[in-house]
Order: C-alpha cells, then sequence, then structure tokens
C-alpha cells in the first residue's frame, strides 16, 4: 500500500484553521480540514496517527487515505473541493416510455381501485411490457415533468 505524506506550509494550516473555526464551509470542506491538520507531518505540526484521527473525526480510514491521496496527487485545493461525479446514469424513461405512461395514468383506473397510484402505473408499465423494471418513483417524476396529476 502506497504511504501518502501531507505536508503542509504555515500559510496552508492557517488557512485549514481558519475554515474549521468559523465561517460558512460545508461539513465536508471542515472535515477534509481536520483531517489534513491532524495527518500534517511538516514541521508545525503535531503527530498524530490515522486510527486516532478516524476515532476522533468518526470517519473510515479509507475516507483519510482517500483525502492524503488527493491532497498529494492533485494538490491543496482539491483536497478541500468537491469533484463532480464521472458516474454516468442510463435513463429508463425515455421520450416513448413517457408517452405511454402519460396515455397510462389518463386512462381508466383497474377494477377495484378509484384512480391510479404511483406503483400500481409502475406494475402495469411492466406487465404490458413498456419496460422491463421501473420504479414508482421515477413514474413521479415523470408525471410531475408533464404537469400530470393523478389526484384529478
Amino acid at each position: 500500500m502506497v504511504k501518502y505524506k501531507v505536508t503542509l506550509t504555515q500559510k496552508e494550516r492557517d488557512e485549514l484553521l481558519s475554515i474549521t473555526k468559523g465561517g460558512t464551509h460545508t461539513s465536508k470542506k471542515v472535515i477534509h480540514s481536520l483531517i489534513l491538520l491532524n495527518c500534517d507531518q511538516g514541521e508545525y505540526a503535531d503527530k498524530v496517527n490515522n486510527e486516532d484521527v478516524s476515532k476522533v473525526l468518526k470517519v473510515g480510514m479509507r475516507t483519510i487515505d482517500r483525502v492524503k491521496k488527493k491532497f498529494v496527487e492533485e494538490g491543496f485545493d482539491a483536497a478541500l473541493e468537491n469533484s463532480p461525479t464521472t458516474r454516468v446514469y442510463e435513463k429508463k424513461a425515455d421520450g416513448d416510455v413517457e408517452a405511454h405512461l402519460v396515455a397510462l395514468a389518463c386512462s381508466k383506473a383497474p377494477d377495484g381501485f378509484s384512480k391510479w397510484s404511483l406503483r400500481l402505473l409502475a406494475d402495469k408499465m411492466v406487465e404490458l411490457e413498456y419496460v422491463d423494471d421501473i420504479s414508482y418513483e421515477t413514474v413521479r417524476r415523470v408525471l410531475k415533468k408533464t404537469n400530470c396529476s393523478l389526484g384529478k
């Protein structure tokens, strides 16, 4: 396993201390600041091991390792900022599925029900083989986007 050594300058330490002492910052930025301050091995630092930092801040060892790695590889600012996700989500409801869903929601509710529920719509979409699998939450988002109300 690669060990990353965090060495902060006095200016960086002062900036991290100002983040942790006050102001409006995201909780992630404050936690990352505390991790960097405690993992610092420079001349201005107190030596603290990762296990103690993990227990005090109530974060995992892996989080500490990721913050240290990001600091060493990408720099001071990158270790504090949230990076955008690179994960790409595939949409289940394209235009064709949305059209079928809206048409189904506007149709008469099944026997035994006074109106469509989100779960009923999701189950019926799968039953009619418009989609392989769809959650009621996706149904809700599509109907909200089209201003279609099931309560009317």
